[in-house]
C-alpha cells in the first residue's frame, strides 16, 4: 500500500508539473521573443533561449507609435479599468440585496429579464448598442465602455444574489430589531460579509475589461483615447515590417497588472469558493 501510495503522489505531481509548463509555455515562448530580434522572433522560435539579448525591445515599445508612448495607453486602459470595476462594486451587490432579501410587483419578470441577458451573445446586441450611443453622441468617448456598468451587470448580480441567499436571514431580523433601516442592514450587515463575493468580481471584472479589444476598437476613434489591447494590434503592420519584438515586449508588460492584482486577491477568490456553497 506505501508504494502504490508513493507511485500514486509520484505521477500525480509529474501530471501537474507538465500541466503546468503546458499552461506557461505561451507566456516563457512570448517572453523570450520580447528579448529577440524581430527577424528572429519566428525563425528561431523553438528556441526560448534568444541568441542575443535585447532590452532595446522594451525602449522602443515604450515609445509607442505617433508620437504617443505607451504611458498615454495604459493610463487611458487604468481610467476604463478601474471606472468599470467601481461602477460593478457600486450597483450590482445593492441590486442583488434587492433581489435576494425584498419583494416588489414583477420581482420574476424582472429576475427572468435579466437572466435572459446572460443568453444574449454580445454580437447580437453590439449594433443596436452602437447606433443607440452614437445617438447620444457618445463615439470616441470612455461612456459607452464604462457608463452601462453602473447600471449593473447580470452575471455579478446573480452572483452576490446567491452569496446573499447564503447568509442566514436572522441576521437581517436582527438589526432591524435595533432599529437599523433596509440600507442599514446593506451597508453594515450584508456587504461585509459578501466581501469574497465582491473581490471575485473585481478580478473578473478587471481582467475582462483589461482584455477587451472590440469595445475600444469600435467606439474609440482618436488613437491619443485607445487602449493597451487596441494598441498592441497597431504594432501589427501588413503593409511594412512589424516590430514584433517591441510588440512581445509590450505584451509581456500588459501582463503585469492583471497578475498582480490576482496575487493580491487570491486569498479572496478562496474564500468565496470555499464560503459560497455554505448555509446559515
Amino acid at each position: 500500500m506505501k508504494r502504490k501510495k508513493q507511485i500514486g503522489s509520484v505521477t500525480f505531481h509529474v501530471l501537474c508539473i507538465l500541466f503546468a509548463v503546458t499552461a506557461l509555455y505561451p507566456i516563457l515562448w512570448m517572453f523570450s521573443s520580447s528579448l529577440k530580434d524581430s527577424s528572429q522572433v519566428f525563425v528561431d522560435a523553438a528556441n526560448l533561449i534568444p541568441k542575443e539579448i535585447k532590452f532595446s525591445n522594451y525602449i522602443n515599445g515604450w515609445k509607442g507609435f505617433g508620437g504617443i508612448s505607451f504611458t498615454t495607453f495604459f493610463c487611458n486602459t487604468f481610467i476604463v479599468v478601474l471606472l468599470s470595476v467601481l461602477g460593478v462594486v457600486v450597483s450590482c451587490p445593492l441590486v442583488a440585496y434587492g433581489f435576494a432579501r425584498t419583494e416588489f410587483r414583477f420581482k420574476k419578470f424582472w429576475f427572468f429579464t435579466i437572466m435572459i441577458s446572460l443568453m444574449l451573445p454580445s454580437q447580437v446586441v453590439m449594433v443596436p448598442q452602437y447606433i443607440m450611443f452614437n445617438k447620444f453622441g457618445w463615439i470616441n468617448t470612455y461612456l459607452p465602455l464604462v457608463l452601462p456598468l453602473w447600471l449593473g451587470s447580470a452575471f455579478f448580480i446573480f452572483q452576490h444574489m446567491q452569496f446573499i441567499r447564503s447568509i442566514p436571514a436572522e441576521l437581517d431580523e436582527a438589526a432591524y430589531l435595533d432599529g437599523a433601516s433596509k440600507f442599514t442592514v446593506y451597508t453594515k450587515v450584508i456587504l461585509p460579509l459578501i466581501k469574497p463575493s465582491i473581490a471575485t468580481s473585481v478580478i473578473f471584472q478587471f481582467y475582462w475589461k483589461w482584455e477587451d479589444f472590440f469595445g475600444p476598437l469600435i467606439y474609440l476613434t482618436s488613437p491619443k483615447k485607445y487602449t493597451v489591447s487596441v494598441a498592441l494590434k497597431l504594432f501589427s503592420d501588413p503593409t511594412s515590417m512589424t516590430d514584433w519584438g517591441a510588440m512581445f515586449a509590450m505584451s509581456i508588460l500588459s501582463l503585469v497588472p492583471p497578475i498582480v492584482l490576482f496575487f493580491f486577491f487570491q486569498k479572496n477568490i478562496v474564500e468565496g469558493i470555499s464560503t459560497s456553497g455554505l448555509k446559515g
